[in-house]
Formats: structure tokens, C-alpha cells, sequence
């Protein structure tokens, strides 16, 4: 039962929420919420937790094996750094969920067969490799691109661009511009949370040969890139509301805006951080507010 739960706290259960906005939005724009075929709606959620829990695990066993976690990093303990899981182990795990991450996205595609073209299923075969060769080459390999500052762009894309358009369009062909507002929204929102993992632990990182984009920066032009993802992810969610509001007249949707109060907080809150540490508390606020407008646009579209 220790190992058990060692393995689930290695998994990172904080980081899933976050991790499903961006399908829950491509739900919420989808025909019917995506309610119209439970078993894809079903699918989406688990081929996204999935490739979740492999980033996290490949994250741990990349850092850890490059020394990057270790005793004067901020965040959580990590578990290969820790020695709680050995490094063989690790990667055990990390090629198991790569082999379930692709059985689960396989499924998926099944599922949705009847939705899709022939090019749009090897579109989406392709994507479901280059989610799982993203989620392992952030920071495992001699070239890790979360080393190299690469994995605000990542993030932006796969937790935004990909998780909203690649789950509507699986219920749907149709373009929309809510769905590139959306996409845009959430990815700003996700990207904020890497900057404030990679802010906080920016001084370990320079150390530790992690070029961070926050490392690149550095500590002031750090927070004003977060000013500016704060920026153009509110604006973008207040652009979603308006235009979903003028087409459905629903006036429930306005509630999904409440977040963006607590974002402000948070942004007011940053910009009189003085120590790295005291970015760790924002990571939770920032995620949970993500999450909280995804899923309140979700049940109120």
C-alpha cells in the first residue's frame, strides 16, 4: 500500500485537473456538449489523463536522472530523485503508459471512426505519437526541450490548441472561431502554471543547466511574460463569452467569467512575490481557476 501510494503521489493527482480543461472545452463547443456520444466524450478524458500521468512520470525520471531535482529544488520531493523509485522502475513505468496512452487514443479513434475522414484518422494517429514522443522528450534525452526552453510553446499547443480543437473535431468537421478563442485561452492559462513552476524554481534550474524560458528571461521579465500570458488569456476568454453569449443568448454563460476575478487576484499577488518560494502557492490558484471556467462553461453551454 506505501508503494501504491508513492506511485499515485508520483503521478501527480494536482496536475490532472488542468489537464482536462482543454478537453472539457472542446466538449462544451462540441454539438450537444459532447453528450452525444458518451463513449468519445468518456475517451477524450481518459487518453488525456493518461498522457498526462506519462509527462509526469517521464518528468520525474528526466530531471532525476539529469540531477536537476535534488535538495535545493522548491517544489515536491520527486520520486526518482528521492530514491523511492529507482530509475529502472521508472522507466518501466514510463514505457507502460506510453503502451496505454496509445491503446486508450486507438480506442478513441475507433469510437469516433464514423466522425472522421480518412486523412482526419492519420491526422489524428500521428498527433497521438507526437503527444506521446512531447510528453517524454520534455526533459528526458540529451536534447529535452524543457531544457531549452521549449516548454512554454509545448504547453501552450498540446494543454490549449490540441486538447480543445482535437476533441471538437472529433464530434465535429466544422471551424469555429470560439474553439481558437477557447484554445487560446486555456493555453495561456496552462502556460501560466508552467511559468510559475519554472519562476519559482528558476535559480536551481540556472544551476542545474535547465534553460527555462523564466531562466532565459530571468526574474523581472519572467513576471512581465506572465502579465502579458494574464493578458492575453483573459482577453481571449472574455472574447469566448461574448461571442458564445450574442449566438445562444444564454445569459448562465457570464458565470463563467468568475475566475477571472480570482486571476486577477493572483497577478496582483505575483507582482509582489520577492522570494522564489512563495510563487509555489499560486501554481494551485492558477490551475484551479482554469479548470473551474472550463468546467462552468462546460455545464452552462
Amino acid at each position: 500500500m506505501k508503494m501504491l501510494s508513492i506511485w499515485i503521489q508520483t503521478a501527480r493527482p494536482r496536475t490532472l485537473p488542468l489537464s482536462v480543461s482543454g478537453i472539457l472545452m472542446g466538449l462544451a463547443l462540441s454539438p450537444n456538449s459532447g453528450l452525444s456520444d458518451p463513449l468519445v466524450m468518456l475517451g477524450c478524458l481518459l487518453t488525456t489523463v493518461l498522457f498526462q500521468v506519462l509527462s509526469n512520470f517521464a518528468n520525474d525520471l528526466g530531471d532525476g536522472m539529469k540531477g536537476t531535482d535534488n535538495s535545493e529544488r522548491i517544489g515536491p520531493q520527486r520520486s526518482v530523485q528521492s530514491g523511492k523509485i529507482s530509475v529502472s522502475s521508472m522507466k518501466k513505468a514510463v514505457v507502460l503508459l506510453s503502451f496505454l496512452s496509445l491503446l486508450s487514443a486507438g480506442l478513441l479513434l475507433t469510437t469516433a471512426l464514423p466522425n472522421l475522414t480518412a486523412k482526419a484518422l492519420i491526422f489524428y494517429l500521428i498527433l497521438s505519437l507526437l503527444c506521446v514522443l512531447a510528453a517524454i522528450t520534455y526533459t528526458v534525452g540529451k536534447k529535452a526541450y524543457g531544457y531549452h526552453g521549449g516548454g512554454d510553446l509545448m504547453v501552450f499547443l498540446f494543454f490549449g490548441w490540441v486538447a480543445v480543437l482535437g476533441t471538437r473535431h472529433l464530434f465535429t468537421p466544422n471551424f469555429s472561431l470560439q474553439e481558437v478563442l477557447a484554445a487560446t485561452a486555456i493555453g495561456a492559462w496552462s502556460t501560466m502554471v508552467l511559468n510559475l513552476n519554472n519562476l519559482r524554481d528558476i535559480h536551481n534550474d540556472k544551476a542545474s543547466g535547465k534553460n527555462t524560458l523564466a531562466v532565459i528571461l530571468g526574474g523581472m521579465r519572467g513576471k512581465w511574460y506572465h502579465y502579458f500570458l494574464y493578458v492575453l488569456s483573459s482577453m481571449a476568454w472574455i472574447s469566448l463569452l461574448i461571442t458564445a453569449y450574442l449566438e445562444s443568448r444564454n445569459p448562465y454563460l457570464w458565470f463563467s467569467g468568475i475566475p477571472l476575478i480570482f486571476c486577477t487576484m493572483h497577478i496582483r499577488k505575483v507582482s509582489k512575490i520577492q522570494h522564489a518560494k512563495e510563487y509555489d502557492p499560486e501554481l494551485k490558484k492558477i490551475a484551479l481557476s482554469t479548470f473551474a471556467a472550463a468546467l462552468l462553461f462546460f455545464i452552462l453551454t
